[in-house]
């Protein structure tokens, strides 16, 4: 099986060499970076490394950036997809153990998840408004969805070849949204969602979105649970949960 990591990469010079000497070379055929006009030089760090980049004309945001990505993963014929941000909060080391679950045939898509008990999160530098506004959208998104996962909002993830060529990921939200979005579109057309801890880190370097936006990111949440039950319902469809050819 291929297996491909994207990058969505935005400012990343910093932590870019990091995230790319933790991960197992043995475990990924291909990385692809998708830069999204960093005004840093990720992309010349990229290139020194012999990652495959792509690179945004204009900054079009982190959702359009993972659809570049995982277009260019689809067409490099990738059986199974990773995404890790190249901000080195997520440890590389860990891709082994998202991509053995999918490779068995037991999950269609695996998480990373940053929450195993409250005193780790804290520990690890998650500001507690993050902590605390995480485990409420999440408690809300078990309760809509009808899964029971520990967290939506990782950054570290891995699909099947077969997810992406069903869902309609092509049509969400071009910002953070996105993430929540393509589960729960997964959710809804039945695929299997597994998951692993994976210990986070927090610094200054580490690519974090502010009060502001994590507060529009919440609502965007609620308003696509909200569409996702009128959809259920048989109230207003919603095309994010069609089945397009």
């Amino acid at each position: 099986m291929k297996v491909v990591v994207v990058m969505p990469a935005y400012n990343a010079e910093k932590t870019l060499k990091l995230t790319y000497d933790e991960l197992p070379k043995n475990f990924y055929d291909e990385i692809i970076l998708v830069d999204d006009k960093s005004s840093d030089k990720t992309v010349e760090i990229a290139r020194q490394l012999g990652i495959k980049t792509i690179v945004h004309e204009k900054n079009k945001g982190y959702g359009a950036n993972q659809k570049t990505c995982y277009t260019e993963a689809l067409k490099d014929n990738a059986d199974i997809v990773i995404m890790l941000h190249p901000d080195y909060q997520y440890d590389g080391r860990f891709v082994p153990y998202l991509l053995g679950p999918i490779k068995d045939g037991l999950y269609d898509i695996m998480l990373g998840s940053r929450i195993r008990t409250r005193r780790e999160a804290l520990k690890s530098g998650m500001p507690l408004y993050k902590y605390l506004g995480n485990r409420f959208l999440t408690f809300i998104e078990n309760i809509v969805l009808g899964e029971n996962l520990s967290e939506y909002h990782t950054g570290f993830r891995a699909y099947s070849r077969k997810v992406l060529e069903t869902l309609p990921w092509r049509l969400n939200s071009d910002d953070f949204v996105f993430d929540q979005q393509i589960l729960m579109e997964a959710i809804y057309f039945g695929f299997k969602i597994g998951e692993i801890y994976t210990p986070a880190r927090y610094f200054p370097e580490a690519s974090s979105i502010n009060f502001c936006r994590s507060v529009i990111y919440g609502l965007s949440t609620l308003w696509y649970l909200f569409r996702y039950i009128l959809h259920v319902l048989g109230i207003l469809k919603c095309k994010l949960f069609i089945k397009h050819s």
